[in-house]
């Protein structure tokens, strides 16, 4: 439920993790509780959720307790896993916990940022795909375990992927085939190349290619690739830009618990200025608009993703991306439901998705291309990436061991072990992959607006009676209604500042002052001419007598709150 606290504390677990390995549900649970336990003063765990299969959705919380409470301050948001297989957004996820706890007080962009501001990670979305997923016998799918859409988890005709052979890997099946399109390649038979348009020299051995597991219902020559019968895509299950015409999308809009948990959690917290989705794969730091040209998108707020990205450019080497411009192979079928889009269209805030790891580039050191989600890698490519994990990971590509499968008769199973290799870093490599991201999820967190008092006076101006005055300054880079989208569409509430401890003469206690500008709007000022549209004088006629205190509380929804005191 959310903001329900769980008290329970996992007693006798350590919280050293090395970030060299995919943690299990209660080992991540352990490793939470642990780490909140040794840092009482900056980090609370909650559960905000339950999933489909009743496991606890946990949602950390990182600021310096000493400076207040989490939610008069702005915040940034971070989740992961809500594929199951791209576990190593979850690794990167934990990371940035990590970092925060121990750069507190030895990092001083680090203790700025959680003295200042507020962190909300959740960093498993879908804890039971992730179960499936680092199983001892794997099961692969999508996002959610749920059968759909046949609710009687109908299979239909065809292949069904699972882990046969029983080594804990989903691998690849070759089957002897004269019409199949790939063959061995002369000098190195264990790597599989595609038969040339032309054909295959005489002589040649060819093979089809599926993935490792059962064909059910098999008819004695077709192998369809039906759907699984959990085929929910949980990224496209958010509110913006549903649709059943959409892949996975569900029965509708928050269908599913792990959604309709993690949407309330972020409504709840209306101070998130911030989001950030972690998946894998491609080494890119994908934005907003999945489904609109960035032409038809405020200009401004394209600039201001484009700005945020260089940071994230810098730091991480990922390249920057519009899902719609670079990312959509077909225009007129686009990926919408996603829940970065959801948050700029429905909240305001810039949201991205991360693409942990890219072993094209980590072979080859050329980025991969933007269109590898629907063509593969390039041959040259693929023979790279196994000459280096030849040299640097040899047990992730495996050697085709002879197999008798119940429908297919003699086959082999081998090839690569694409969990570990493809669709996430090696463990060996995690740290070193995720690691960067932390202080970019820093950076853009002390980009959020912030409130502060900068001027605070009384002054008589007759008998018992005062002028009471506040200057208000968003002395963030953000402006407290964070984009111009929001603007436009009043998605942030106003400004107020509300004065108690005396009587009001001049009209009412609360008082809407609108929204501030961040320094960002200097950049569209002429020259240096920035003026102060970051600034908000108020006022109040009140009567009271002198040596009385006065409070004016200030508050912004996304940018924070603050108080002064003045003595009359």
């Amino acid at each position: 439920m959310i903001g329900s606290a769980v008290v329970t504390r996992v007693a006798g677990v350590s919280s050293t993790y090395a970030f060299d390995r995919f943690l299990r549900h209660d080992d991540l649970t352990a490793w939470l509780h642990a780490t909140a336990a040794a840092n009482p003063g900056l980090m609370t765990v909650e559960q905000y959720g339950t999933s489909y299969e009743g496991r606890p959705l946990w949602l950390a919380t990182l600021t310096d307790q000493s400076t207040g409470a989490h939610h008069p301050k702005p915040a940034h948001w971070v989740d992961a896993n809500i594929h199951a297989i791209e576990v190593t957004g979850g690794v990167a996820a934990l990371y940035i916990i990590e970092h925060l706890v121990k750069g507190f007080g030895t990092n001083p962009q680090v203790t700025e940022a959680l003295r200042t501001r507020t962190f909300y990670i959740a960093p498993r979305v879908n804890p039971d795909g992730v179960e499936w997923v680092l199983a001892d016998s794997p099961r692969f799918r999508r996002s959610s375990v749920r059968p759909w859409p046949w609710r009687d988890a109908h299979r239909d005709p065809g292949l069904h992927v699972e882990d046969i052979d029983g080594n804990g890997r989903i691998l690849t099946m070759r089957i002897p085939d004269p019409n199949g399109a790939w063959m061995a390649d002369p000098a190195e038979p264990r790597f599989m190349v595609r038969v040339p348009a032309e054909g295959a020299p005489a002589g040649t051995v060819r093979y089809r290619m599926l993935d490792e597991g059962l064909v059910h219902e098999y008819d004695g020559f077709t192998v369809p690739l039906p759907r699984n019968p959990e085929s929910l895509d949980m990224n496209r299950n958010f509110p913006a830009g549903w649709g059943t015409g959409v892949t996975g999308s569900g029965d509708h809009p928050l269908s599913e618990p792990e959604i309709d948990g993690l949407v309330r959690a972020i409504v709840a917290r209306p101070n998130i200025c911030g989001y950030n989705a972690f998946h894998t794969s491609g080494g890119v730091l994908l934005r907003p608009s999945s489904t609109t040209a960035d032409s038809k998108l405020n200009p401004v707020d394209v600039w201001t993703w484009k700005e945020l990205g260089l940071r994230g450019t810098a730091l991480t080497g990922y390249t920057v991306h519009s899902v719609y411009e670079d990312f959509t192979w077909d225009k007129n079928d686009t990926m919408s439901g996603a829940a970065d889009d959801w948050a700029y269209e429905h909240l305001g805030v810039f949201g991205w998705t991360t693409e942990f790891w890219d072993v094209i580039q980590i072979a080859t050191g050329k980025k991969s291309n933007t269109d590898i989600w629907y063509v593969g890698p390039t041959a040259e490519q693929e023979r790279a990436v196994y000459e280096w994990v030849k040299a640097n990971q040899p047990h992730l590509y495996l050697d085709w061991q002879p197999f008798q499968h119940p429908q297919l008769g003699a086959i082999e199973i081998g090839g690569w072990d694409e969990l570990h290799l493809w669709s996430n870093a090696p463990e060996s490599m995690l740290l070193a992959e995720v690691k960067p991201h932390a202080e970019f999820a820093v950076y853009q967190a002390l980009c959020s607006p912030r409130l502060e008092v900068l001027k605070a006076s009384a002054t008589s101006i007759g008998e018992g009676v005062w002028r009471v005055e506040v200057g208000v300054a968003n002395t963030g880079w953000l402006p407290t209604y964070i984009s111009q989208h929001a603007r436009a569409k009043h998605l942030v509430l106003p400004t107020v500042a509300t004065l108690e401890g005396a009587e009001v003469l001049d009209g009412i206690a609360r008082r809407e002052i609108g929204q501030l500008e961040g320094r960002l709007a200097n950049r569209f000022a002429y020259g240096k001419n920035d003026g102060t549209p970051d600034r908000k004088l108020v006022s109040w006629v009140v009567r009271g007598a002198a040596g009385d205190v006065v409070t004016v509380q200030v508050a912004n929804e996304r940018a924070g709150s603050c108080s002064v005191s003045i003595a009359l």
